[in-house]
């Protein structure tokens, strides 16, 4: 089966935006891919390293923002 890797990465970024803390970090809980991609495309910093969260840049926190509220509000 063929995956749209964009709709996953999405999805992540919107989840990630859920455990939003301290303003701008998220916990870390998803598939190194697509943390990989989510860093390949800015959304995210760099996620490798012993640090549970990942810290969005603007741009990430934005998009991430936007889609959170666009899937999950009623």
């Amino acid at each position: 089966m063929s995956l749209n890797t964009d709709k996953i990465d999405d999805a992540a970024l919107a989840l990630l935006y859920l455990t939003l803390h301290d303003g701008y970090r998220a916990w870390k809980g998803f598939d190194w891919g697509v943390l990989g991609r989510l860093h390949d495309k800015g959304m995210i910093h760099d996620p490798v390293g012993k640090v549970k969260s990942v810290v969005f840049t603007p741009e990430g926190l934005e998009r991430a923002k936007e889609l959170f509220e666009t899937m999950f509000e009623k």
